[in-house]
């Protein structure tokens, strides 16, 4: 599969798991539907400075187009383990900063 058409799948997916349209989508990166519809068919490219957009938008890591199997980046999968696991452990820290700090009293 060519690179462009996993792009596109990836963008399409994604702004469905959104429960955005074309529309909304494109209104909040500034391109026009046309263009949206063209990147999600595999039709064009995105440049850096609209994938960063399209990243940010879509609340997603912007390797996440490039995947061949994004699914391991939705809900209930990797990521949110994986920030989890970050969760717990700054939780942790913190509080032996605040034990170490009440110690120092």
């Amino acid at each position: 599969m060519e690179i462009k058409s996993i792009f596109g799948e990836n963008l399409k997916r994604c702004r469905k798991a959104k429960k955005l349209s074309q529309e909304q989508l494109s209104e909040q990166v500034d391109i026009s539907v046309k263009h949206l519809s063209a990147l999600e068919r595999g039709v064009t490219f995105v440049s850096a400075e609209l994938l960063e957009r399209l990243a940010v938008s879509l609340e997603v890591p912007a390797f996440y187009f490039f995947v061949h199997e994004p699914e391991i980046f939705c809900a209930d999968t990797l990521l949110n383990r994986v920030d989890a696991i970050i969760e717990n452990r700054l939780v942790k820290v913190i509080n032996e900063i605040k034990s170490d700090i009440r110690q120092t009293r």
